[in-house]
């Protein structure tokens, strides 16, 4: 059944409208009209199975049946903080984070990203990141669509790093402390991570400094590197099956 996310809470409504590319995307693509099934997420993270009613130039009228218990959000709060890499690389971070379970993702500028974005360059390519980050949240049945901020420099993305939040930043040159010895004892269930990626080139050492100066550790993820687009993906997926829901339900 297709998925479709509607602004606003449902609960307790007995209609709804899905409109914008959404609405071509069912009327052009799937070729749905009245008394298909479709499914819908409101803002709250709730889903709803729903029956196109009519549509209309504008609108797909859905009737709302019920409300499904659906839980597909981690119980892990995990921010991929990615250096900002070139080409096209970061729609595939975005992706495939959203797909793994990332909650929020934040494009950062390094000493050694190559990108330079300008304001109108900036706002049309979040724009962009903001639409992968909604397909990959529909087709990984996600209640959340991850958002994805405004580019920051580095400094600011440490500066937002709260003392409860679990900062790990793998880094080339991280010889004595592996990503597996921080996360045996972090005692993190339930609670927030933030990744640090770099670009193409990775971090600096000063910037590995500054970044143990706000309270992030840096880490191995063994003895293989990899490009900036993969080691995210792989970080995030490692705490979210270490410490939440990835690998399937364990009953202990």
């Amino acid at each position: 059944m297709a998925r479709f996310f509607i602004s606003g809470v449902l609960t307790g409504q007995k209609t709804a409208a899905v409109k914008g590319a959404d609405l071509r995307h069912i009327s052009k693509v799937l070729r749905l009209g009245p008394g298909d099934e479709i499914g819908l997420v409101d803002t709250a993270g709730r889903e709803f199975a729903a029956r196109i009613r009519e549509i209309t130039g504008k609108e797909a009228f859905c009737d709302i049946i019920t409300e499904r218990a659906v839980v597909t959000e981690p119980p892990v709060e995990v921010v991929l903080y990615q250096g900002l890499p070139k080409g096209d690389k970061m729609d595939l971070v975005i992706q495939k984070g959203t797909e793994v379970g990332v909650s929020r993702i934040v494009p950062v500028i390094c000493e050694r990203t190559i990108v330079k974005l300008d304001e109108r360059k900036a706002a049309g390519r979040h724009a962009r990141w903001q639409r992968v980050a909604e397909e990959a949240a529909k087709q990984s049945r996600r209640t959340v669509v991850p958002v994805v901020t405004e580019p920051l420099t580095f400094a600011g993305a440490v500066s937002q790093i709260p003392s409860d939040v679990l900062g790990i930043l793998p880094w080339e040159e991280e010889q004595s402390v592996g990503i597996k010895d921080v996360l045996k004892g972090s005692g993190l269930t339930g609670k927030r991570a933030a990744v640090f990626i770099g670009p193409e080139g990775g971090f600096t050492p000063e910037e590995a400094r500054l970044a143990r100066s706000a309270g992030v550790l840096t880490v191995s993820l063994g003895p293989r590197i990899m490009r900036t687009e993969t080691a995210g993906i792989v970080t995030a997926a490692i705490i979210l099956y270490e410490l939440g829901d990835l690998g399937g339900v364990s009953n202990g």
